[in-house]
């Protein structure tokens, strides 16, 4: 029963794994013959001041996502797991971003809400806040945070449905008997709804961090990694690499650390959280 998952697994992500690893010790155009340079595209990734600015913004992103992500998805998924008027109707509205592609979304906030006439500048300038308006995307100091904000909007959805369904399975005696003991609605949230959804949180942050080091369409479609390096991620770096540069060995490489970064970082964190265990937080009702 297992031979389909294993054979997915080798084929689809064992098997270019591999594959990327042997083209990292190559120096390889796609098109001429390869030749063998050993560690020298490992030792250039290390040195090259564009990839190690690649390595700072992807961290960059990691850190920003998480701290924008986390807190807004816990509040929505919270609130929409309960039975208030209207829930319904306005859990429509947030989940729309899951609608769209990523290159839909890129477009969208590119073209109509962060250009220079676009939506957010036409905004500020009505309500007489023209000094704030910029080039959002076209400022080096800026841009790298309109697309975390891009991001966040795009993802915020999956993981509030993460957390809705989480604060469903928390069971109404806790809350039944914080209730007959005095405790206010913030007080239940942090010591029942908070606690309960520590699971969750383990799952929704390393969905975050490790999915941060995936991140390329959106970025790709509004900005192409600029202005200049500004927003050219550790996965942008790569693709910029192998297919425009046609440095198929280099790009390699900088994929490979990609790979074990995100493997290193689960593990890291299933390691610290005690997730693997899977213990039981309704032990005892």
């Amino acid at each position: 029963m297992l031979a389909p998952a294993i054979a997915f697994f080798l084929v689809f992500a064992l098997g270019p794994l591999i594959a990327a690893v042997y083209l990292s010790f190559l120096n390889w155009d796609g098109i001429s013959p390869p030749t063998w340079v050993g560690l020298g595209n490992w030792t250039r990734a290390f040195s090259d001041p564009v990839t190690l600015h690649a390595i700072f913004l992807t961290v960059q992103v990691m850190v920003l996502s998480w701290l924008i992500q986390t807190p807004i998805s816990l509040l929505l998924g919270v609130y929409l797991a309960g039975y208030q008027r209207y829930r319904a109707i306005l859990s429509v509205f947030y989940f729309l971003p899951l609608l769209f592609s990523a290159v839909a979304i890129g477009l969208i906030w590119s073209s109509s809400m962060l250009s220079s006439d676009g939506a957010l500048n036409t905004l500020l300038r009505s309500i007489g806040a023209s000094s704030l308006a910029k080039n959002w995307l076209g400022d080096p100091r800026l841009a790298l945070y309109a697309i975390v904000v891009v991001i966040a909007w795009q993802f915020i959805p999956f993981h509030t449905l993460l957390y809705q369904a989480g604060a469903r399975q928390i069971s109404q005696v806790l809350y039944e008997a914080a209730r007959i003991d005095g405790a206010n609605g913030v007080q239940r949230f942090f010591h029942i709804t908070l606690p309960q959804l520590r699971y969750t949180v383990v799952t929704s942050t390393i969905l975050i961090l490790t999915g941060s080091l995936t991140y390329f369409d959106v970025i790709f479609v509004m900005t192409g990694g600029g202005p200049g390096y500004a927003t050219r991620i550790l996965p942008l770096q790569m693709y910029i690499t192998a297919f425009q540069d046609a440095q198929i060995g280099y790009g390699s490489a900088i994929a490979v650390i990609l790979a074990v970064a995100g493997l290193i970082l689960s593990l890291f964190l299933l390691r610290i959280t005690g997730f693997g265990r899977m213990e039981s937080q309704a032990e005892g009702l």
